[in-house]
């Protein structure tokens, strides 16, 4: 499928969808409640699809009208169980500690890129609990149960593992601890798991950033919430505005602790007129490729550093990003871990790979409201991995 823009600024109104970092952490506590629990303003992205078929295995889950319900009553589980996670990075590394916790063989399955993404912390965990584990082409699998201990594991390749521990540890019977043995990043998205893990009665006590004590045998409380709406979502808009366009972006949080709310303090960083800044984000690594096209339209050259995770994302976005800017006739300089842009530059009409990556599609499509002639976006349907209205949300801003 591909999208055909005419070049022009938006303007409107447009409520965000939730934030997906959030309604993943929402379902997986409400799940391990048991029952009693009801998450509302959910949208069944694929990835949150995902997430919810994989926590049925922990409680019986329904959903109509945008909110999902946890009853009482998981259903017999197989000797066997497979996890499909589609192409969602977040619902594999947060489900295999707590498969793990079933003691029985287990199967995660996926699309895309995601089996080749890095799983090497928690492979290290397996061989220090003796706990097996086969990968394939098609399929990793395990055989084992987790126990309690110390566990110990790097902090800056995704705070991902350390969310998937935090969800498991408490249930088995013994206490825990977690070190990061390097600097952590993306800081704010563990900050969203305890935060989560306090709603849903658990209990951890974080000493510093890179410490953490869990104390075994808790259970899940239920508890109703709302899921805010998503900063990752906004930050494209957010910047469509920082080059002219006039978007209303409703439904998000002020008191929100989703890291990608930095996105409100970035955009003050590069001013009106727009002037290049030099920017790390290593905390903030979803929002570079549309910072990248933001880049494009300030005065000197911007430089995005501590963006190595980027390579192991649904596309090596740090490859896409520069691919997509390139096609636009924009000026970037590529890096292991970096991007230097220069600005300020028009942008061409032009054809863009989306390379099968929602927010490389998503970040041309913001470009392309600044271009000089009409932009198509090849592959414009992967968007649904995350946000499956955002071209109707886009063409209705278009009026």
């Amino acid at each position: 499928m591909k999208q055909i823009i005419t070049p022009g600024h938006l303007a409107g109104t447009v409520c965000v969808p939730p934030s997906k970092s959030q309604a993943h952490r929402a379902v997986i506590a409400a799940a391990l409640a048991g029952g009693g629990s009801q998450i509302e303003n959910l949208v069944l992205s694929q990835d949150i699809s995902a997430t919810m078929q994989a926590m049925s295995c922990f409680a019986a889950l329904s959903f109509a009208d945008g909110v999902m319900t946890a009853q009482k009553g998981a259903p017999v589980l197989e000797e066997e169980l497979t996890f499909d996670c589609n192409e969602s990075g977040s619902t594999i590394r947060f489900l295999i500690p707590l498969a793990l916790t079933l003691g029985k063989k287990v199967h995660f399955t996926g699309r895309g890129r995601l089996l080749e993404r890095p799983l090497d912390p928690y492979f290290d965990i397996c061989d220090t609990f003796g706990i097996t584990y086969e990968r394939t082409a098609d399929k990793i699998s395990f055989c084992g149960k987790l126990s309690a201990g110390d566990f110990a594991l790097p902090g800056n390749i995704s705070s991902q593992f350390i969310t998937g521990l935090l969800f498991a540890l408490p249930l088995l019977s013994g206490d825990s601890t977690i070190t990061l043995t390097t600097e952590a990043e993306s800081v704010g998205y563990i900050d969203m798991t305890l935060e989560i893990l306090s709603l849903f009665g658990i209990e951890v006590e974080r000493k510093d950033v890179c410490h953490y004590f869990i104390p075994g045998g808790q259970s899940y409380k239920p508890y109703s919430m709302r899921v805010e709406g998503d900063y990752s979502q906004a930050a494209f808009y957010l910047c469509a505005n920082a080059m002219g366009s006039r978007v209303d972006v409703q439904g998000l949080s002020d008191a929100s602790c989703q890291g990608d709310k930095a996105i409100l303090s970035v955009i003050r960083q590069f001013g009106s007129p727009l002037s290049a800044i030099d920017l790390d984000v290593s905390q903030i690594p979803d929002l570079v490729p549309v910072l990248a096209v933001l880049a494009t339209q300030a005065e000197g050259t911007t430089h995005l550093t501590g963006a190595a995770r980027l390579r192991i994302k649904e596309s090596d976005r740090l490859e896409t990003t520069t691919d997509m800017l390139t096609r636009f006739g924009a000026q970037v300089t590529e890096g292991a871990d970096s991007l230097a842009i220069v600005g300020k530059t028009p942008l061409l009409g032009c054809t863009i790979d989306s390379h099968n990556d929602h927010r490389i599609a998503m970040a041309a499509a913001i470009g392309a409201t600044v271009a000089s002639g009409e932009v198509t976006i090849l592959g414009s349907e992967c968007v649904a991995k995350s946000y499956g209205n955002f071209w109707q949300d886009y063409e209705a801003l278009k009026k």
